[in-house]
């Protein structure tokens, strides 16, 4: 999840980088591949526990998106969500010093700088955007909106050299129609919180600037130095994702004091987030980087948006419009394309690094 962020979580740089809000921080997962070697590169898991694990990040990470809804039903946006990042760092934390030793989080400076960049424009930027669009946009839009990091990921690799297949510019070009059906103003697609449909189609346009920025950190992650401990990647991102949005929140007029005010409805959500969430559906994805085929993993980019889209529609009563699931389809079908056009060239190209490792 790349860390650990929403369903908030991209897998990072390629086709697994998608559900971002679910993970929590995104730029964990990535490095999870890095530090597996590749999707599958390490001791192959039984089937029934692959699916197993599969399933906890499909039902975990799709459902964080409506648990952020939740939170911020009674919640400051942005101080809820610095609480969720920084309790789950802390914990994390103090699992990697009793388990591998304090000494586990020290780190060099520039690794520890690389980290804050990436978690300041996952879990800062991108996550804290979706968090305050969710006010006005449905849980289920936003995951689909979400979902789109993939796309990103492409056109950066062609803005950079690289040169994606013919299937998965069909499948950007796919994706981002479905895209603009969402986005646009107009009763097609349910508002929330008395918005406008105007309104709406703003803060759905902010969370497909935040997914760029949750992409860009993905897409850069490899090129800059970080931790090569996923969980400790994860952890120093979340403090400083933690940091920006206790900043932005500030700024906000958002007061510490209003969480004095949040239901008890409120809190079991920002408690889920920070256990299931950030922590439990993280370290699921990073077992299944290494013990898991990349093709089968990848499968989560588009499993979480409807995941998302039917506890929605079952919990909080959001409305399924025609205009959802026409954008929707559009939007998982252009993933979908994505996703099976890339993973077969991922894998040419680590077996290619394979082939000249010492």
């Amino acid at each position: 999840m790349s860390a650990v962020a929403e369903g908030e979580a991209g897998a990072g740089s390629g086709a697994g980088a998608g559900s971002g809000a679910g993970a929590g921080s995104g730029a964990g997962a990535e490095s999870g591949a890095g530090a597996g070697s590749g999707a599958g590169a390490g001791v192959k898991a039984s089937h029934g526990a692959t699916w197993a694990g599969l399933w906890v990040v499909y039902l975990v990470w799709g459902s964080t998106y409506l648990a952020i809804a939740v939170a911020i039903e009674s919640m400051p946006p942005e101080l809820a969500l610095a609480l969720r990042f920084v309790t789950a760092a802390i914990l994390l934390a103090g699992y990697l010093a009793v388990r591998h030793g304090p000494r586990t989080l020290l780190v060099p400076w520039r690794e520890i700088r690389g980290a804050a960049i990436i978690g300041s424009l996952l879990l800062g930027v991108a996550i804290g955007t979706l968090t305050l669009a969710e006010r006005y946009v449905p849980s289920g839009v936003a995951a689909l909106l979400v979902a789109i990091n993939p796309l990103w990921i492409v056109i950066m690799r062609r803005a950079t050299g690289d040169h994606p297949k013919l299937i998965t510019w069909l499948g950007v070009i796919v994706g981002l129609s479905g895209v603009a059906v969402l986005v646009m103003p107009g009763d097609h697609v349910a508002a929330l919180g008395g918005a406008t449909s105007t309104q709406r189609a703003l803060w759905s346009l902010a969370i497909v600037c935040g997914s760029f920025c949750w992409s860009v950190g993905s897409f850069i992650q490899p090129k800059i130095s970080t931790p090569r401990n996923p969980l400790v990647l994860a952890m120093y991102e979340m403090f400083a994702g933690a940091i920006v949005l206790a900043l932005v929140g500030t700024f906000r007029g958002e007061r510490i004091a209003d969480f004095a005010n949040a239901s008890t409805r409120s809190w079991l959500a920002l408690s889920y987030l920070v256990t299931f969430g950030s922590l439990l559906a993280f370290t699921v994805f990073v077992w299944l980087v290494t013990h898991a085929p990349l093709s089968l993993i990848s499968t989560y980019a588009y499993v979480n948006p409807v995941v998302a889209v039917a506890l929605g529609w079952w919990i909080k009563s959001e409305p399924i419009t025609g205009g959802l699931i026409v954008g929707g389809a559009i939007v998982v079908g252009g993933v979908v394309l994505v996703v099976s056009g890339e993973w077969p060239a991922r894998m040419h190209r680590q077996h290619q690094e394979s082939d000249h490792s010492p």
